[in-house]
């Protein structure tokens, strides 16, 4: 079934994590939905959202890629920076800790 929410946007990317799914739209913004636990979605909270939903977080960049893991996500934009998002658990989102993060924060690593 054709997602309504995408309607008038040129989706050019997903990614389907366990729990959520990722969108990248044709001018650059980052959609999210699913299970919105460990702050996966990037909306800020840890709310499920049942229809697509644009990151603000990302307003102003322009994001290229993203990729939807088991309980975090990421993201790369046009300057070349990663961004994540998610369950910090392992060292997964590349911080150097293992805190959790509701909003996507860049990854030093990679500045």
């Amino acid at each position: 079934k054709k997602v309504e929410a995408f309607a008038g946007q040129r989706v050019v990317a997903v990614s389907a994590g366990g729990d959520h799914s990722l969108a990248l739209t044709a001018d650059g913004a980052v959609w999210s939905w699913g299970d919105g636990g460990h702050g996966r979605l990037g909306h800020g909270d840890e709310q499920s959202q049942l229809l697509p939903k644009k990151v603000e977080a990302f307003a102003g960049q322009r994001v290229v890629a993203v990729s939807a893991g088991g309980d975090h996500s990421l993201a790369l934009t046009a300057d070349g920076a990663v961004w994540s998002w998610g369950d910090g658990g392992h060292g997964r989102l590349g911080h150097g800790d293992e805190q959790s993060q509701l909003l996507p924060k860049k990854v030093e690593a990679f500045a």
